[in-house]
């Protein structure tokens, strides 16, 4: 039992030590790349350039009319420290019904940078709940020029266990098809 065991973490670190190295990117568009920290967290990084102004993608991202643009059918957004962007998937739904999400803003800069950590429902899986506190969403705009703005999202506060390298598998195309989606509409 205890070679079975130890076998199984041996497997599982060469598989990690392999995963953090390597880009995992499915999309053309977005470079997607999980770092561990040296306090052994992971970080899932995402970095997108887009032919757009700072502007525009600024407002995607910090009004209910960008975000309903290209993330979500419904949206209400409060920006400010301590204000919320609250979604719903649901075209024929409403905010407030079940299966709304809301993502809390931590902090912002105009046109810099913006904190977001979602608020947690039933339905998210128990190792999350667990680390609700940690988990948030940093995204830094980056000007490149009037017309090209780079955008880094970190997803930090995963701790490098089995089940978060699971969660990864989900949330790297997820997400990757929903900056594909940013990058249509601000393009435009």
């Amino acid at each position: 039992m205890r070679q079975n065991t130890y076998f199984q973490i041996m497997v599982l670190l060469n598989a990690l030590l392999f995963f953090a190295a390597m880009p995992i990117s499915a999309s053309e568009n977005v470079a997607s790349k999980m770092i561990e920290t040296e306090a052994g967290e992971l970080i899932l990084s995402q970095t997108l350039v887009v032919n757009s102004n700072i502007e525009k993608v600024w407002e995607a991202y910090t009004t209910s009319s960008g975000w309903q643009s290209w993330a979500a059918p419904k949206a209400e957004i409060e920006l400010k420290v301590a204000g919320t962007i609250k979604t719903h998937y649901g075209p024929d739904k409403s905010i407030g019904d079940p299966g709304t999400i809301t993502l809390n803003i931590v902090n912002y800069v105009p046109f810099k940078a913006l904190t977001l950590q979602a608020q947690l429902s039933e339905h998210w899986p128990n190792i999350m709940k667990e680390d609700a506190e940690n988990l948030m969403n940093l995204i830094v705009f980056e000007e490149l020029s009037n017309d090209r703005v780079k955008i880094n999202s970190y997803g930090v506060g995963y701790r490098n266990l089995p089940e978060y390298l699971e969660l990864m598998n989900y949330f790297i195309p997820a997400n990757e098809s929903l900056l594909e989606k940013l990058k249509n509409y601000v393009e435009k």
